[in-house]
């Protein structure tokens, strides 16, 4: 459940803009702050299976997304590629290469 839940979460920070405004509400609340489906269901009056039905179809969407556009799978490869670059350099490497690599990866954040 938690590698589901960490997945969830990497989606939605790339995809929630094109999530409607529903969507990102309960997926936020059941990902991000743990609500239970009852208490979701308690905040927007509505059944829950309502709110059951809506995550996991937004769940689809979100993974739909990710099969066609891939932020997700490209991040992921880069961060490795990031990461094996700091392994591989030395400890004569210029604190400015380390320096590129973090400015780098700040702004894919």
């Amino acid at each position: 459940m938690l590698e589901k839940t960490m997945r969830m979460n990497a989606l939605f920070d790339f995809y929630h803009p094109l999530l409607t405004e529903k969507q990102r509400n309960y997926l936020h609340l059941y990902y991000y702050d743990d609500y239970s489906l009852g208490e979701i269901s308690e905040n927007f009056n509505v059944s829950r299976q309502a709110v059951y039905d809506n995550i996991r179809r937004s769940e689809q969407v979100l993974e739909e997304y990710e099969a066609k556009l891939r932020l997700d799978e490209r991040y992921r490869q880069r961060q490795q590629l990031y990461q094996k670059l700091r392994e591989e350099a030395d400890a004569s490497t210029s604190p400015a290469f380390f320096s590129i690599i973090d400015a780098l990866e700040r702004s894919e954040e």
